[in-house]
């Protein structure tokens, strides 16, 4: 199993997961962040105290580019992160899988599996590194939003 593979994986075996904002332990929930920090196989600490809305898509860009991700242009895979704006002031994470997406449903309280194409507008995509590195902790702290 390749790395985007395994991250796809790891996402799928959280669908079902309590929501938690700011939650990063599956047993207390998560939120889109801590869903991505625990499918890309991250552990220790990671920022906290950001609000459920807010923040900007460049803040994000700036912060993916520092800590290593790729910006995808040209062809998605399962694995990703995508980026989307789920309200004017909401940007928000998911993590593709086969055949959809899987990302922490504030409204629904738990990590859920989107089947299809996301219905809202992507403000981008990236790949995460291709071998883990500790950079996630290191970097700028993450935009206040998820």
């Amino acid at each position: 199993m390749d790395r985007l593979e395994a991250i796809a994986a790891r996402a799928m075996a959280l669908v079902d997961t309590p929501f938690l904002l700011g939650g990063r332990d599956p047993a207390q929930g998560v939120d889109c962040i801590g869903l991505a920090w625990l499918t890309l196989g991250k552990s220790g600490p990671v920022p906290n105290g950001y609000r459920l809305r807010g923040g900007s898509a460049h803040r994000w860009r700036a912060w993916f580019t520092s800590a290593g991700f790729a910006p995808v242009h040209d062809r998605p895979n399962h694995g990703d992160l995508w980026l989307v704006r789920v309200g004017p002031l909401h940007l928000h994470l998911l993590v593709a899988v086969p055949g959809g997406f899987v990302h922490a449903h504030a409204g629904l309280r738990r990590v859920v599996f989107l089947p299809g194409d996301p219905p809202w507008p992507v403000e981008g995509i990236w790949r995460a590194p291709p071998q883990p590195t500790h950079q996630w902790k290191e970097t700028p702290a993450w935009p206040r939003s998820c």
